[in-house]
């Protein structure tokens, strides 16, 4: 009869799954084999290139940062916690768009703009955004009074229990 009650086993998704495994070996091991492969591509890549769609490129990629912004902005606002995912996205593509900027400007002018929106506009959104993620708020900011979002909780179910008994 206990048997009957007894709560049911959670189906097992596939994100269950994956996160059952310890990622912390493979990040490792990932991590120590790229820095052989560092010393390849500095040895073997070209330090020119013509490469098509360059435009596409980095429209694409100040889309994602726009995008990345705006949808920080809207959730931080909405006091939503997932806040801190887009920001912490959206502060890497501001890393690495300073980064190609600055190592794929032609020196004089251009080399000069790139430093300047590096210093001037990426690096400093990269670094709010760093904040927020992390759990900051930029000083004077106030937490909002709407209840937070909890991401990836995972849903309660009640088991059914049998009556109890009134017999003593």
């Amino acid at each position: 009869m206990a048997a009957l009650y007894a709560p049911a086993r959670p189906r097992l998704t596939w994100i269950n799954r994956i996160t059952r495994v310890r990622p912390e070996p493979v990040l490792l091991a990932s991590g120590l084999a790229l820095v052989p492969w560092l010393y390849v591509l500095a040895r073997t890549l070209p330090s020119t290139a013509r490469v098509a769609h360059w435009n596409a490129a980095w429209v694409g990629l100040d889309a994602l940062e726009s995008l990345g912004l705006l949808s920080t902005a809207v959730l931080r606002m909405r006091g939503d916690d997932r806040h801190r995912l887009t920001a912490a996205a959206t502060g890497a593509l501001l890393v690495v768009d300073a980064w190609f900027d600055t190592v794929t400007a032609a020196s004089g002018g251009e080399l000069a703009g790139a430093v300047a929106m590096a210093l001037g506009a990426e690096l400093p959104l990269a670094a709010v955004c760093a904040a927020l993620a992390l759990g900051g708020a930029p000083q004077g900011a106030s937490p909002r009074s709407t209840p937070r979002v909890t991401p990836w909780s995972p849903p309660t179910t009640a088991s059914p229990r049998p009556p109890r008994s009134t017999r003593t």
